[in-house]
């Protein structure tokens, strides 16, 4: 195989992997000209059309998807090798990509990088916050960091996190004008604030467990928002409940910003985990890096 042909494979995974020329152009630091140039001289060389092109999206062809089955495992193995030719430096070295929640990436993932990354300089971590579940093999990450029980069947999953337990909550001020709710039933007749989801794009509907009995409550209030702060934000200033992470109001529950209530509703379940292909030949960094993150029954 010539030199160019590799470097043209590639291009061609990146378009094909992120369904557009722009993006593509992007994450390799070139036009899109250049990139349909590419495309273009690999098809004529080939013979065979390998995208189909639109004006709003780009897809691999029949013939493209066959190409592809072939290059991923094989640019994989490629990797792997470097990585392990990385291996013989002094220190671990090599870029990682994660993807995780907002909530993850601050809570578990930050704290312990932080720590770990100035003692290994040649480690490079790229985050990408995301909270639509995305598909780490399609998304080329290394690794993406679920709740234990989202973890597909597939994937080795490492535990990086303590068990979570949600909370529902509202300010002093409303509670003065409203009864507390004791009991699921209860929040129909309260003001709630509303998640949207960004996987469905419909609202998220209130799990709630109490003696092994689960419910999912759909609540209705005047505020919505796709971002967990900004419920909290409106909790605090007397628009309704929120129904948050514990410790995402923790210090607002400590100092009586916030009430919590039907806490005999929200146990404990279990927390984050990292997770990759069972098929991944892990690097030193990645391995490091891994091993740095794992729960171990203390506090961060």
């Amino acid at each position: 195989m010539r030199r160019e042909d590799l470097a043209d494979l590639s291009v061609f995974m990146a378009v094909a992997d992120e369904r557009s020329f722009t993006r593509a152009a992007a994450r390799l630091g070139t036009s899109q000209s250049a990139l349909s140039h590419t495309i273009r001289r690999l098809e004529a060389r080939l013979g065979v059309r390998l995208l189909t092109r639109t004006t709003r999206s780009v897809a691999p062809t029949e013939a493209g998807e066959r190409l592809l089955s072939t290059l991923a495992p094989a640019f994989d193995s490629i990797d792997a090798q470097l990585a392990s030719i990385g291996e013989l430096r002094e220190k671990p070295a090599g870029s990682l990509r994660i993807t995780a929640s907002e909530h993850a990436a601050t809570t578990i993932l930050w704290p312990v990088l932080r720590r770990l990354l100035p003692d290994y300089p040649e480690i490079h971590v790229e985050l990408s916050i995301d909270s639509s579940f995305a598909d780490i093999v399609s998304g080329r990450f290394d690794a993406g960091v679920r709740l234990g029980e989202a973890v597909a069947k597939d994937m080795i999953a490492t535990r990086i996190g303590p068990d979570l337990r949600m909370a529902i909550v509202g300010s002093p001020a409303y509670f003065d004008a409203h009864p507390a709710p004791r009991k699921p039933q209860d929040l129909a007749a309260h003001q709630c604030i509303n998640l949207r989801l960004l996987t469905s794009g419909g609202f998220y509907a209130w799990e709630l467990e109490n003696d092994g009995r689960e419910l999912r409550v759909r609540v209705e209030g005047q505020l919505a928002f796709n971002n967990v702060p900004m419920i909290v934000r409106a909790a605090e200033a007397g628009f309704g409940l929120g129904f948050v992470m514990q410790d995402q109001v923790a210090e607002q529950l400590a100092d009586r910003r916030l009430v919590r209530v039907m806490e005999d509703w929200c146990p404990p379940f279990t927390g984050y985990h990292l997770y990759y292909p069972s098929r991944r030949q892990p690097s030193a960094a990645f391995t490091l890096v891994v091993e740095a993150l794992r729960f171990r029954g203390t506090q961060r």
